[in-house]
């Protein structure tokens, strides 16, 4: 479901008061500010979560690669050797 059309829920968050100050000076949206930050974090951890749960795999795919030549290399556009 996007982002814009998910239920908004009200909530309490303790800032500095002079940051907040001049955020308002500089009408700036604090609100959304705060959920874009939020997001990010959340974004930020979930990979974060996702690399730590996957790394055996990740490193066993990492081996293998090494190992054994890549089926389609022939075929790939950006070289690195």
């Amino acid at each position: 479901m996007p982002r814009s059309a998910r239920e908004k829920q009200r909530t309490n968050i303790t800032v500095d008061a002079g940051l907040l100050s001049e955020a308002r000076a500089l009408n700036l949206n604090v609100s959304s500010i705060s959920e874009a930050a939020l997001a990010r974090a959340v974004r930020t951890e979930q990979a974060r979560a996702w690399t730590e749960e996957n790394a055996e795999a990740i490193e066993a795919r990492r081996i293998w690669s090494a190992g054994n030549a890549l089926p389609l290399a022939e075929y790939q556009v950006l070289k690195t050797d």
